[in-house]
């Protein structure tokens, strides 16, 4: 099984990487578009903000590539965000993938921006990316601005209000947090995602 990693300039990638060879997966690093669209599997990884992401991509001439991709693709933290529509950070026009607006949490007393640290995944719909996660299992979440709830919402966390945790729409899906800093529960669900 083939395995990339868009080098999209996401911080994460050297850690997703090293998750991936965890579970006996050697993901090539590229930008190469043929390489991308040869994969059998393709992840976005991403840490940073929506502007840079997707102008990294259109600099790579990646952008309509991706729309088109017909095999199980993956967005990590910002990599899901960038398939969404819009994003309000940077009045960042994305992938359009998932018909949703990525919006900044609101600050509340007791809730930091950003949102970073361990919360429950609450699954919404019977989907094989969460085979095996539990009612209790929590994911690692590093992020400022959240996708809402939608019928692509496969999971939801809660901070000061619900967003979606993981997505999925046709082949594209999506996880906010980090797997590779999720422990078993992250392990487990990029293991899901290489079984799709």
């Amino acid at each position: 099984m083939s395995v990339v990693l868009v080098d999209a300039g996401g911080t994460n990638i050297g850690s997703v990487r090293y998750a991936l060879l965890r579970l006996g997966v050697d993901a090539a690093l590229t930008a190469d578009a043929a390489t991308i669209r040869a994969a059998d599997k393709v992840i976005l990884p991403g840490v940073g903000a929506a502007g840079p992401g997707m102008a990294r991509l259109r600099e790579l001439g990646l952008v309509e590539l991706m729309r088109s991709l017909t095999q199980p693709v993956l967005g990590v933290c910002l990599g899901m965000q960038l398939l969404c529509a819009y994003s309000e950070e940077g009045d960042t026009e994305c992938l359009g993938i998932i018909p949703a607006t990525v919006h900044r949490f609101a600050e509340a007393p007791g809730l930091r921006v950003p949102h970073m640290g361990w919360n429950r995944l609450v699954a919404k719909k019977s989907h094989p990316l969460l085979t095996g996660l539990g009612d209790d299992d929590q994911a690692y979440f590093v992020h400022s601005y959240a996708v809402p709830v939608g019928d692509w919402s496969v999971a939801t966390s809660d901070y000061g209000e619900v967003f979606s945790a993981v997505i999925a729409r046709d082949n594209f899906h999506g996880m906010q947090f980090h797997p590779e800093r999720s422990a078993a529960v992250g392990a487990k669900l990029l293991q899901n995602f290489l079984a799709l």
